[in-house]
């Protein structure tokens, strides 16, 4: 089992100028609650599932496998489009560190989520000026909230 220790923050419009080659990814969430996530990603032309554990601030449990392409297509297609996200992935360089910016698409056209791997939950980040808000542990914006229809969050960076 790994840790993923990650931040996340509102981008900014602007980051669009360093969006060039990004992987669209489709999500579904075969099951969600407080304590346990467990996700089937598309991105590209390959299939991921995924089991996250509950956060701890930056910091949670994750198990991530890839599996059979027939396997993941069947199993995002048992997924209802209701419980989905679609977004394209943008890896960009900045500071010392790889950001995953998310443009999103349907209902959540504008949402513009960029993440940022730490190594340590206290390790120091430079903030690129295309970055707003942290939204870390705003729950509005974990994904599988997002896909579930929760309330539509603020789309600004401010």
């Amino acid at each position: 089992m790994s840790i993923e220790i990650e931040r996340k923050f509102l981008a900014h419009p602007s980051v669009l100028e360093h969006c060039r080659n990004g992987v669209r990814i489709v999500q579904g969430y075969l099951h969600t609650d407080d304590e346990n996530t467990l996700r089937v990603r598309q991105m590209g032309e390959r299939y991921f599932v995924a089991w996250k554990g509950k956060r701890q601030g930056a910091v949670r449990q994750e198990i991530e496998r890839e599996v059979d392409a027939a396997l993941g297509a069947a199993m995002l297609d048992s997924v209802s489009p209701r419980h989905r996200v679609e977004k394209v992935r943008h890896r960009i360089a900045a500071g010392g560190f790889t950001w995953e910016v998310d443009l999103f698409a349907g209902s959540l056209a504008g949402l513009i989520l960029a993440e940022v791997e730490l190594t340590r939950e206290d390790e120091d980040v430079p903030l690129p000026s295309w970055i707003g808000r942290e939204v870390t542990t705003d729950e509005r914006y974990r994904n599988s909230r997002l896909a579930a229809g929760m309330r539509r969050p603020l789309l600004v960076a401010a």
